[in-house]
C-alpha cells in the first residue's frame, strides 16, 4: 500500500543511523585524544552552530538560491536538448558528447575561464551550478523521450500523427518518469555545484553564501565552523532534493492521475 511509504520507519531509521553517528563520532574523540581544533566534538560544532545560527542561514539562503536557480536553466536546457536528441539519432550522436563534457569536464579548470567571461559574482556561480546539474537531465530525459512503446508508435503512425503530435502526446508523456529521476539527481548536484561556484567565483563579490563560510573557516582554521557549514551545506541538499522529490510526486498526481 501506498501509506507504507511514509511509515514510522522511514523517520525512526534515519535518527538511529544519525544517533550512532554522533555516538561513533564522540567515542573516537574520547578514545583518540585528538584536539578541538583537528577534530571538534558534536557539542563543539552545536554550539558553532547556535551561536552562528543567523549567519549561517542567510548564507543557506543566498546558496540555495544560486542552487535553486542553477538548477531551473538546467531543466530548461537539459529538457530543450533532450528534445532534440530525440528527433534525431544524427543529431543525438553528433551532441551527446559535447553533452558529457558538462561532466566529465573538471570544474577546478573551467572555473577561471568562466570567471574570464562573466566575472566574479553571483551570475559566475550560477553559470558553473548549471554546468555541473545539466548532464543528468539531459540523459534522463533522452532516455525517456527515445523509449517508446513501438506498438503506440505504430498506431501514432497508422493514423497519420505528425511528429509533433507524437512528440507531445507518446514521447514527452512517457518520458515525464525519466525526467523527475534526473531532476532528483540534478537537485543535489546543483547544492554542489554551487558551492564550489562559490569557492572559486562568489567570495569575491557581495555574494557570501555557504561556500564563503566554508572558506573563510579553512582559511582560519576555525574545525568547528568548518563542520557547522558542512552539515549546513548537506541539509541544504536535502531540503532541495525533498522539494523537489515532493513536486515530482504532485506533478505525476496530476499528470497521470496517481495519488
Amino acid at each position: 500500500m501506498k501509506e507504507d511509504r511514509f511509515s514510522w520507519k522511514t523517520i525512526v531509521l534515519p535518527l538511529l543511523v544519525l544517533v550512532l553517528t554522533i555516538a561513533l563520532w564522540q567515542a573516537i574523540i574520547q578514545v583518540s585524544g585528538l584536539e578541538p581544533y583537528i577534530l571538534p566534538g558534536p557539542r563543539d560544532v552545536a554550539q558553532t552552530m547556535w551561536q552562528r545560527g543567523g549567519s549561517l542561514l542567510l548564507y543557506s539562503l543566498r546558496t540555495g538560491m544560486v542552487a535553486v536557480s542553477g538548477f531551473l536553466i538546467s531543466v530548461v536546457l537539459g529538457v530543450g536538448v533532450s528534445l532534440m536528441f530525440s528527433q534525431s539519432s544524427i543529431i543525438r550522436q553528433s551532441g551527446y558528447p559535447y553533452a558529457i563534457f558538462f561532466q566529465t569536464v573538471p570544474i577546478v579548470a573551467v572555473a577561471p575561464l568562466v570567471i574570464a567571461i562573466f566575472g566574479y559574482g553571483v551570475l559566475s556561480v550560477i553559470v558553473v551550478t548549471t554546468m555541473i546539474s545539466l548532464f543528468p537531465i539531459i540523459t534522463a530525459t533522452t532516455t525517456g523521450l527515445i523509449t517508446v512503446d513501438q506498438g503506440l508508435l505504430d498506431l501514432f503512425r497508422v493514423n497519420k500523427a505528425t511528429r509533433w503530435q507524437i512528440l507531445w502526446k507518446l514521447q514527452f508523456p512517457g518520458a515525464i518518469r525519466y525526467l523527475l529521476t534526473g531532476m532528483k539527481t540534478s537537485a543535489g548536484l546543483a547544492v554542489v555545484g554551487a558551492i564550489v561556484g562559490e569557492f572559486f567565483a562568489g567570495h569575491s563579490s557581495g555574494h557570501q553564501g555557504l561556500g564563503y563560510f566554508i572558506l573563510v573557516s579553512q582559511n582560519q582554521i576555525n574545525t568547528s565552523s568548518l563542520f557547522a557549514g558542512t552539515i549546513c551545506s548537506t541539509l541544504l541538499g536535502v531540503v532541495v532534493f525533498g522539494t523537489i522529490s515532493l513536486l515530482g510526486r504532485l506533478l505525476l498526481w496530476r499528470w497521470a492521475g496517481e495519488g
